[in-house]
């Protein structure tokens, strides 16, 4: 500090001061010096005076700050160490990131229709949040408000969201389906070509909590995909061959597949009425006489017939065994995949054969047979043996408990059709069908696709067949990822409202993979935001103010993630409330 010392009332020299430490004693003091110029000029400096011992707690020193503070009319306590407190911190990058891509897609547009339907509670808030744990931390509708509490969602009052908040969320989107789906469908159409749209259909089941029972309630019991008898609903997914789901459905649980497909067809159409071309790709389980009539018959708003490609379901190959037969003789020597085309029904019938596949079916069923036949054999002899009077390890075994047992057996491996068990017989006895075996081997390696597509090459039918895997895909992305099963509601209506929230929540993972793969990254979208979550909000308290907040430092790699996803930064101004 500098001190203007006037020795007299017009005095041309100043006497800046300064503190000094001098050891002494072991004490270190402050001391008060002077610098000043003697009567020849030359710079000196004298000690005014010694202020107090520096390392004296409550001392002179401090008594002389705090007087300095308030007559600068600070807090004394500005004296004191600072006390700092931290609060805890939360996650921003991977919220923040979602953020930016539900405005830019336009899912925000949904807090119009809550407000012309003259809700008071922030609806489309709640469905952002419910969207956001789906692909963040997916969790319970309880559990995402203890998700709530670990990230700094944007724009968004979470304190405010309460459970009864979420499920009222829920039963609005129902309420306002149409409009909900509208704005879905707007937000879609942009990103579907209207020139050519290649779509792929495909139904899964979801498993379903419960055992009480609702009117129209769409849990019921049937088949799963994992081969067991469960309690369940079925989606049904439309996408497009970028991968981009466009449309969902949900249907009872024992529902038929085949006659989904064409109700659901004509609801995409009703939705995107600007595609000038449409090309559905169905799986196996959709094929059916009545929907290839229904499909030959459908136009496109521009009078364009519907064109589409559907596998034929395995159950039905013994149609087309005459066909297969003259086939096989172009597959059998056949080292690489080989693609042949027909005609059935005015249609065009194409067929394909992977050699390795079929050797691959082939040996597996071989072996399975011959591991039945051995078992077979050891219970006929032990049969045998206790006619004789000879005595076995084990139980005694029974004519009627062989059969059993074998046949639990052959159904377990998928062979019933061609290992015959006689269970009217009295005595244990099976035989193995070799016509049958014979056909199944025939259709070892064998893809069968019926489509009307008049300008595919049979090779390009076929690829684009296969390209259905990627619906599979979003079907594993929704049942491990996003988690949409179990569900644990139990009003039909809040089902449906699950699964849209979780439809809501694949067009976004989607999206985020359609840009990381442009990019050229090899990051899948939860890599990605694993690596954004680490973006995160500061809160500091120092002497009770009013708090800090800040962003943690943004490294090379959360940036590059941003950057190729087409996200701006977040930064602490545009940051949230």
């Amino acid at each position: 500090m500098a001190i203007v010392v006037a020795d007299e009332p017009h005095s041309r020299y100043t006497c800046p001061m300064f503190t000094k430490l001098t050891r002494s004693g072991g004490h270190t003091y402050v001391q008060l010096v002077e610098s000043f110029r003697d009567e020849t000029g030359r710079p000196r400096q004298r000690t005014v005076c010694t202020l107090g011992r520096l390392d004296e707690a409550g001392g002179q020193v401090d008594s002389l700050l705090k007087g300095l503070l308030r007559a600068k009319g600070m807090p004394a306590s500005t004296a004191e160490a600072p006390q700092v407190a931290f609060e805890s911190a939360l996650a921003l990058g991977d919220v923040w990131a979602l953020d930016q891509l539900w405005k830019e897609l336009g899912f925000d547009a949904l807090a119009g229709v809550f407000r012309k339907a003259r809700y008071i509670t922030p609806v489309e808030h709640a469905i952002r949040v419910m969207v956001f744990n789906r692909l963040c931390d997916a969790d319970s509708k309880l559990g995402v408000l203890r998700w709530l509490q670990t990230v700094s969602m944007p724009q968004i009052d979470t304190a405010a969201l309460t459970h009864q908040h979420l499920l009222r969320s829920l039963d609005a989107l129902m309420d306002h389906q149409d409009a909900v789906d509208d704005v879905v469908a707007g937000l879609l159409r942009p990103l579907v070509d209207q020139d050519l749209s290649m779509v792929f259909y495909d139904l899964t089941t979801i498993r379903a909590a419960g055992l009480s029972e609702q009117t129209d309630d769409v849990r019921q019991y049937g088949m799963a995909k994992e081969g067991l008898i469960a309690r369940q609903f079925m989606l049904g997914v439309v996408q497009t061959a970028e991968g981009l789901p466009i449309y969902h459905e949900v249907f009872d649980g024992n529902q038929a597949e085949s006659p989904t497909l064409m109700p659901t067809l004509k609801k995409v159409l009703g939705r995107f009425g600007h595609i000038r071309r449409l090309i559905v790709v169905a799986d196996r389980g959709l094929l059916s006489l009545d929907n290839i009539d229904e499909l030959g018959k459908i136009k496109l708003p521009g009078g364009q017939a519907l064109e589409f490609i559907l596998a034929v379901p395995g159950r039905r190959y013994g149609e087309f065994v005459e066909v297969l037969q003259a086939f096989q003789a172009k597959a059998a020597p056949a080292e690489q995949e080989i693609v042949e085309e027909t005609c059935w029904h005015d249609l065009r019938l194409v067929v394909a054969h992977h050699p390795q596949r079929a050797r691959e079916q082939t040996t597996l069923r071989r072996e399975r047979i011959a591991a039945l036949e051995a078992q077979a054999q050891a219970w006929a002899g032990k049969l045998d043996g206790q006619d004789a009077g000879i005595s076995g390890r084990g139980r005694k075994l029974s004519d009627s408990g062989a059969k059993a047992r074998l046949y639990h057996e052959v159904k377990q491996a998928h062979l019933a059709r061609i290992v015959k068990v006689d269970l009217k017989g009295d005595l244990f006895s099976y035989a193995v069908d070799e016509g049958a075996l014979a056909q199944a081997e025939l259709m070892d390696g064998k893809l069968l696709l019926v489509s009307n597509v008049a300008d595919l090459t049979p090779a390009e039918v076929v690829k684009r067949y296969k390209a259905l895997a990627d619906i599979e895909r979003g079907f594993r992305v929704l049942k491990s990822e996003i988690e949409i099963a179990p569900v644990y509601h139990r009003l039909p209506e809040r089902i449906r409202a699950h699964a849209m929230v979780c439809f809501m929540a694949l067009i976004v993972y989607r999206v985020m993979r359609q840009r990381l793969a442009l990019a050229g990254s090899d990051l899948t979208p939860e890599k990605a935001l694993a690596q954004l979550r680490r973006i995160q909000r500061h809160s500091v308290r120092i002497n009770q103010a009013e708090p800090i907040t800040g962003i943690s430092t943004i490294n090379d790699i959360q940036a590059q993630v941003l950057q190729t996803l087409n996200i701006k930064k977040p930064t602490h101004e545009t940051q949230l409330t």
